[in-house]
Order: structure tokens, then C-alpha cells, then sequence
């Protein structure tokens, strides 16, 4: 099984690398203002799912955070009560 997941990654790198190496094209990033930004397509689509995922992960800390807090507080509600049944 760990070789089925080796050779699996090893073809997804293959393929995301030969993705990067067809898409390296310039484009425009056209900002406010007239401000732009001159780069491959590969680095702008890298960029924005980079900061696509953070936003994701950010957005979920806080119910994570919560969670495990109220994880804490029942396991030490359970080991109050184990401990009074003793």
C-alpha cells in the first residue's frame, strides 16, 4: 500500500509539473488604478489557490478553536465524574 501511495504522488507531481511547464505563458494582473502585474500563468494560478487555501483555513480556526475547547471541558466534566465514583 505505501507503494501504491509513492507512485500515486509521483504521478501527480509528474502531471502538475508538465500542467506548469505547457501554462508558462505571461499574463496581466490588472489592479485598481491602473497598477498590473506581469507574470506566468502557472505563478498567478499558484498564488490565488495559495491564498485561497489560507482563507479557507482561516475561516475555519475559530470553529476548530471552539471545538476544541469544548472538547476540554467534557473530558474533564467526564474525569470529574469518574473520579466521584470512586
Amino acid at each position: 500500500m505505501r507503494y501504491l501511495i509513492w507512485i500515486f504522488r509521483a504521478f501527480l507531481f509528474l502531471f502538475l509539473l508538465s500542467f506548469a511547464l505547457k501554462n508558462d505563458e505571461p499574463v496581466v494582473v490588472h489592479y485598481f488604478f491602473g497598477y498590473e502585474w506581469h507574470a506566468s500563468l502557472v505563478l498567478v494560478l499558484l498564488l490565488f489557490f495559495a491564498i485561497g487555501t489560507a482563507i479557507g483555513l482561516l475561516s475555519m480556526l475559530p470553529g476548530l478553536l471552539r471545538q476544541r475547547k469544548e472538547i476540554a471541558a467534557l473530558k474533564n466534566e467526564l474525569r470529574l465524574k469518574h473520579d466521584n465514583k470512586e
